[in-house]
């Protein structure tokens, strides 16, 4: 069966964006007149929590429990995220995100080769759509057939709802796609829908059972930018191509 799909997460896959949200949520933060503030440590771990409106509470949970004891709790959530979230928007239309290495010349490759390409996220289509029309323009998201975001799901990563919901929008078979994640979660999350998973690491996120992926990278790389193997056989190459997904996969069987 052909290689047919690819499909990308999005946080710390396509771009280094989660300090981009952190940033967006002290903002929101700020506007609500809360004390709160997520230093790069604190969001480190309040990412094991998938979603942001669930990591807010999450937060509020362990940190502020008399702000969950109002009874409009759940709606200042909401508010909250929804602030954070235009946020997000100014923050990444500054343009300043770049994609990570080898992602553009990836998704060139599989256009040209006659892929479908896909977005299986946690984070909300809003948020999607500012950074792909950040980084590729304002035909960004219409390169791809499937976007699956916060609101396609029930249930977010490690479930594999999203990776579901992908499935039956593109109408194919877990065995004809690949996916893209940097999280143990994404990887866990792709793994449970059948989908053979690539993992490149971003810089807030670690991999440290990844024996089901396909292999485990620091990038996509770029030939005058070698990726690194953490886990996979690069089979001589700089960077990740088509033909080298394909040997992975078939490797895999």
């Amino acid at each position: 069966m052909p290689l047919s799909v690819l499909i990308f997460d999005v946080d710390g896959t396509l771009a280094e964006t989660e300090d981009c949200h952190r940033q967006a949520f002290n903002l929101a933060f700020r506007d609500a007149g809360l004390g709160w503030n997520w230093d790069h440590e604190l969001y480190l771990k309040l990412l094991s929590v998938t979603g942001g409106k669930e990591r807010i509470r999450h937060f509020a949970e362990h940190y502020d429990g008399e702000f969950l004891n109002a009874m409009d709790a759940g709606q200042r959530i909401a508010s909250l995220h929804q602030m954070k979230t235009v946020h997000y928007g100014d923050l990444i239309g500054s343009g300043e995100i770049p994609l990570r290495p080898g992602i553009k010349r990836v998704l060139d490759e599989a256009r040209k080769n006659g892929l479908r390409l896909a977005i299986a996220t946690t984070t909300t289509r809003t948020n999607v759509v500012s950074l792909l029309t950040a980084t590729l323009g304002k035909g960004g998201p219409d390169l791809f057939d499937a976007i699956s975001a916060s609101d396609s799901a029930e249930r977010k990563k490690p479930a594999p709802d999203v990776y579901y919901d992908v499935l039956d929008k593109l109408g194919c078979e877990a065995g004809d796609c690949l996916t893209f994640e940097d999280s143990q979660s994404g990887l866990i999350s792709a793994r449970a829908a059948g989908i053979n998973t690539v993992v490149t690491l971003s810089a807030f996120t670690s991999c440290d059972d990844a024996l089901d992926a396909l292999a485990v990278l620091s990038d996509l790389g770029e030939p005058n930018h070698p990726c690194t193997a953490v886990q996979g056989d690069m089979m001589g190459r700089a960077c990740v191509d088509l033909h080298l997904l394909d040997i992975w996969r078939k490797n895999c069987r």
